[in-house]
């Protein structure tokens, strides 16, 4: 059978508020062309990110109502410990309020200055948290990884050799944490092999470096090494899962990705000394032990998630409609990531708009672009985000100007993607006729959150 049919059926709705190409122009104005700040009422499908926006079970609605809100030792924290002992094979497990805040716990008892967290590619907050001690986060991403109109099937693996070579350059004493994120967020969306966090554990060991998994998505990318990876094709997900999760000390979540809660994340290794320093800081900064700044019903829903995004028919639904748009896509003459991501469909803004150069920010041009022909909500990932400046104030581009295009899980059905694609296909028709934007207010970090930007004429 060739149609994607969604493995749910539909118990509740909520409404689409439907608005003008005329009332989308006033409103990207008064937001500064900045997507962060426009008002979800005024947006059509709403693809800014898959973090906290995916819809919930029926078996997770009810575990919220099982929630015990006990402040210490509610049998919904020891629910939530044992479903993840049992996926990851850590002991340790620390509840936080979302992971960023695991990040920052994490990165503020090994961070400081003059050290370096290495990585295939650190997201956002991730590499904020880490900048915020005083540390420098350290891109590692392969070849591949670096062209998006070149397919092949793990483009988010870390580069090896340039992982033994900058440990042979700082000294391992100086490198705190390596850090794996799968699927690859910043990357495209792009799967890590087994093989590669096979190899990368075994150097971080060579060098007694702590090795940690980034595992917003461990689910997606667990699948796509059994469809991809050799060796692989008659193991269960979870099976995958146990795996990869054996080759690291440690991992961070946001539960708010494959775990379809809306808040929620965590702290998993084995170090108990470090576990004592994370659970210390967590009570100042979260909450006791056994809640870390959640409700006992979000331990609940949390907990049943994780079980439930291991299903592969889900899975094969998800990884399915991304290759759906994407194909819709590249049919059209439209340049984005290749192969299709886990989560999110990726623009190449700089091959979109080769007439708009980085300084002027193309990917925030595209943004802009889609939310006016369309109402959609997207997200730059490029050099509003990625960016910084050299000594004399000029703009050290990112890697890659993306926009990435995320989907909710379990949130729009076909004729939602099928619309989506109809609107980047007709703003790629018009490309020609738009311009660049210029930043008019930013802060000194995470920048794109709230930054405001005006066309340049």
């Amino acid at each position: 059978m060739q149609t994607i049919i969604e493995p749910f059926k539909i118990k509740s709705v909520e409404p689409i508020y439907f608005n003008t190409p005329e009332e989308r122009v006033a409103i990207l104005e008064k937001a500064f062309y900045n997507p962060f700040l426009i008002h979800s009422k005024d947006v059509i499908i709403d693809l800014l990110t898959d973090s906290g926006t995916s819809a919930m079970s029926s078996n997770q609605w009810a575990g919220i109502m099982q929630g015990d809100e006990s402040y210490a030792g509610s049998p919904s924290f020891f629910r939530f410990e044992e479903t993840i002992q049992n996926i990851t094979g850590m002991p340790l497990v620390i509840p936080t309020h979302q992971g960023r805040a695991a990040e920052k716990i994490l990165f503020s008892i090994l961070g400081g200055k003059g050290k370096y967290f290495v990585s295939n590619t650190l997201f956002d907050t991730t590499r904020a948290n880490i900048e915020f001690s005083g540390a420098e986060g350290v891109d590692l991403l392969c070849e591949e990884g670096k062209h998006p109109s070149i397919p092949a099937p793990f483009k988010g693996n870390m580069d090896v050799n340039l992982l033994k070579n900058f440990i042979a350059e700082k000294g391992a004493s100086n490198i705190p944490l390596c850090v794996i994120t799968v699927t690859n967020n910043s990357g495209g969306g792009q799967p890590v092999s087994m093989q590669n966090i096979r190899e990368v554990s075994a150097v971080c060991k060579e060098h007694k470096i702590p090795l940690f998994i980034d595992a917003c998505r461990f689910a997606e990318n667990s699948y796509f090494i059994k469809i991809r990876e050799a060796g692989y094709a008659n193991k269960s997900v979870p099976e995958i899962a146990k795996e990869l999760f054996s080759y690291a000390d440690g991992c961070t979540m946001s539960a708010k990705k494959d775990a379809f809660a809306n808040i929620g994340g965590f702290l998993a290794m084995r170090n108990e000394s470090l576990a004592l320093s994370c659970r210390n800081l967590l009570v100042v900064m979260e909450g006791f032990p056994t809640y870390g700044g959640l409700a006992g019903r979000d331990l609940e829903a949390i907990a049943i998630g994780l079980n439930e995004v291991m299903d592969e028919n889900y899975l094969n639904y998800r990884i399915r409609s991304i290759e759906y748009l994407t194909n819709k896509l590249i049919e059209a003459g439209v340049p984005v990531m290749q192969p299709a991501g886990g989560h999110a469909v990726y623009i190449d803004a700089k091959a979109f708009f080769p007439h708009i150069p980085v300084d002027q920010y193309p990917g925030q041009a595209l943004v802009g672009a889609l939310y006016l022909v369309g109402g959609i909500r997207s997200v730059e990932i490029g050099s509003l985000m990625f960016g910084k400046y050299d000594t004399d104030g000029k703009l050290i581009p990112a890697q890659m100007e993306l926009v990435r295009m995320a989907i909710p899980r379990r949130v729009y059905t076909q004729s939602h993607i099928d619309y989506v694609a109809e609107v980047v296909i007709e703003a790629f028709n018009n490309r020609a006729k738009v311009s660049g934007l210029k930043i008019i207010e930013e802060a000194p970090i995470l920048r794109h959150f709230t930054a405001k930007l005006a066309p340049i004429n």
